[in-house]
Formats: structure tokens, C-alpha cells, sequence
């Protein structure tokens, strides 16, 4: 009976009563505008949620068709692209293997010099990079001065290169492994 009135309250446990049925026009592909499922657990998400209450990621935007054909189209781009890129570097190593190498430049080696140098891999480093702050310092002797705050700034400037050749050094000393006594 109470369908018949009118102006009837509206309860919330009850569908209302159309006074007049107009037809409402659905859209035939109402896209959602953020994921039903979660990617990560394929569990399904909460209404209204942001976040995966299984396994706690964020909820991403759902996808159309149309963005997904354009990402189909793009992934075989990049399967194009990346074979062309896997060839070259076949082709080129190849070509890098045919290279015949002085004899003598398997002294250059790392683990050569280590051997004929007698250190362990970290003090050698050490002293490489201490060398090479050294080399720094003189390096920064060849530019020139115009006034005499430019030449201070030139000394401070090696200084700190033979600061950090120090510390380097230093770090190689420390690095060192103590040597063993003939007896043992």
C-alpha cells in the first residue's frame, strides 16, 4: 500500500518507487575508471578503495581497449628494436674478436701488475687512485694565473689533490695485508 502514496518517505532498506519510469540511456561500454582486480594477487578490490587489501598496492587505473591495442603496437616496437640492437652487438663482438693484440700489452693486465707489484687487489686500487690525485695535482700547475687570487685558488686546488692522494695512500697502507715472517 504504501507504494501508492505519493510523497512516501524513503527508507534506506527499500528501492524507491518511480512516480514516472523515464528511460535512462547506458552507455554500452561504461568503462570502470580504476582496476576491479589487483595485477599483483588477482584479488579483487573493495568499493572505493585505493589500496589492495590483500597485498597492499596501490590500485591502478583501468585501461581501455584502445590504450591497450597502442601498447600491443609499442611492445612490438621495442621486440624490433631490440633484436636490431641484440645483432649489432653480435656483430660487433664478432668484429672485436677478429682484432689481433700486441703481444706485450698482457702486462697492462690488472692482475699482472698485481703479481709483478706485489699487492693485494683493495692497496692497489688505493695506489691507483692515489696516482692518479698526483697526476691531478701537477695537472692543475698548468693553468695559468692572471691575478693573485686566481694563482691561491690554483694552490688550493692542489692542495686538495695532494690531500686526497694522501688519503688514498693512507687507505692502501691500511689495506695492506701484513706480510708473513720467513720462519713460518
Amino acid at each position: 500500500m504504501s507504494e501508492v502514496l505519493h510523497e512516501a518517505q524513503q527508507e534506506f532498506w527499500r528501492a524507491p518507487s518511480p512516480t514516472v519510469a523515464e528511460p535512462v540511456a547506458v552507455p554500452e561500454t561504461a568503462l570502470p575508471a580504476m582496476a576491479e582486480v589487483c595485477p599483483r594477487c588477482s584479488s579483487e578490490f573493495l568499493l572505493g578503495s585505493r589500496f589492495c587489501h590483500t597485498c597492499g598496492a596501490s590500485r591502478p587505473l583501468a585501461v581501455s581497449p584502445d590504450v591497450r591495442a597502442d601498447a600491443a603496437e609499442f611492445a612490438g616496437y621495442w621486440e624490433h628494436a631490440v633484436a636490431e640492437v641484440h645483432s649489432l652487438v653480435t656483430r660487433g663482438v664478432e668484429t672485436v674478436a677478429q682484432i689481433r693484440v700486441p703481444g706485450w700489452l698482457h702486462y697492462l693486465h690488472f692482475h699482472e701488475i698485481k703479481r709483478w707489484i706485489g699487492l693485494p687487489s683493495a692497496s692497489l686500487i688505493a695506489f691507483v687512485i692515489g696516482m692518479a690525485c698526483v697526476a691531478g695535482a701537477l695537472l692543475v700547475g698548468l693553468l695559468t694565473a692572471k691575478t693573485y687570487v686566481d694563482w691561491q685558488a690554483i694552490q688550493f686546488y692542489r692542495a686538495e689533490w695532494l690531500l686526497a692522494a694522501t688519503a688514498s695512500f693512507v687507505a692502501g697502507i691500511l689495506l695492506k695485508r701484513p706480510s708473513k715472517p720467513d720462519g713460518e
